[in-house]
């Protein structure tokens, strides 16, 4: 029987590129440090600067050690085995979560919330509802388009998005409120000095620049700390309602362990 001496050769031992005292760095640690494509010379700065790095802040530790008392030591020691608690608790929980939470939220959850919490729903600034296209000045079909826009049926609608490929920017859904801030990214000849001046209820103007035309009619506004309206909240009361439900998930949770461990005689207070 033949046996290969690779079956008796001992294990190839990590290649060390760095010593620091009994601590060493090895050809393993920097695999993934350099990207592709990197020069030789940039390549070297890289890993020099790394090994430096490295040896810095084994020396900083060791200084540390020390000099900094052991009253701080042990103060430091608990925290960093409260932080290791905390992390991998944090972590497990938040797994038994993930495949537990009901992340299904109706409008009748929705609007039940906000009947209760109407009060606390307060604008932080105006919203708007409208709609607007913004075209060169020389469109043909420049009348057409503003009769159009201006009248507004569905029919008008449906050929406006057809002619859309000409506009150099546009907004037709005027059925949902935006906040004061996105008409000033949108619509940038309106800021907050002439706001009165073009934002209105009923508002329908153009507005020429230096090449385009804009078209603006503004359906409606809602002024400064008025009830927020349930549209406009719905996203964020449907992330509050599945924070609320993690939250008595997490409680769930944590009184069943518990409980668990005091039926396993696992877990008792002494008195």
């Amino acid at each position: 029987m033949v046996l290969s001496c690779d079956y008796f050769r001992a294990p190839k031992k990590p290649k060390a590129i760095a010593r620091l005292g009994e601590n060493y760095l090895f050809q393993d640690d920097i695999v993934d440090l350099v990207p592709k494509g990197t020069s030789k010379k940039d390549s070297i700065a890289i890993v020099k600067s790394f090994i430096d790095r490295w040896a810095t802040q084994k020396l900083l530790f060791e200084a540390a050690e020390r000099n900094i008392g052991k009253d701080k030591v042990a103060e430091f020691n608990m925290l960093i085995d409260q932080y290791k608690v905390d992390l991998y608790t944090k972590a497990y929980i938040e797994s038994l979560v993930v495949r537990q939470i009901d992340t299904v939220v109706t409008d009748g959850q929705i609007e039940e919330y906000y009947a209760k919490n109407k009060q606390y729903f307060k604008n932080s600034s105006e919203l708007v509802k409208l709609r607007y296209i913004n075209l060169v000045k020389e469109n043909p079909k420049f009348a057409k388009i503003k009769s159009k826009f201006s009248s507004f049926t569905k029919k008008d609608r449906k050929e406006l998005e057809q002619l859309a490929v000409q506009f150099k920017s546009y907004a037709f859904n005027d059925s949902i409120w935006v906040d004061i801030n996105q008409v000033y990214e949108k619509i940038p000849f309106i800021n907050l000095e002439n706001k009165q001046k073009y934002i209105s209820s009923g508002m329908n103007f153009q507005y020429p620049d230096s090449t385009t035309i804009w078209l603006v009619k503004v359906n409606n506004v809602l002024p400064k700390d008025s009830p927020t309206p349930l549209e406009f909240l719905k996203p964020t009361i449907k992330q509050i309602i599945i924070n609320n439900r993690k939250l008595d998930l997490i409680n769930t949770i944590e009184k069943e362990i518990t409980n668990d461990a005091i039926k396993d005689n696992k877990y008792e207070i002494y008195k």
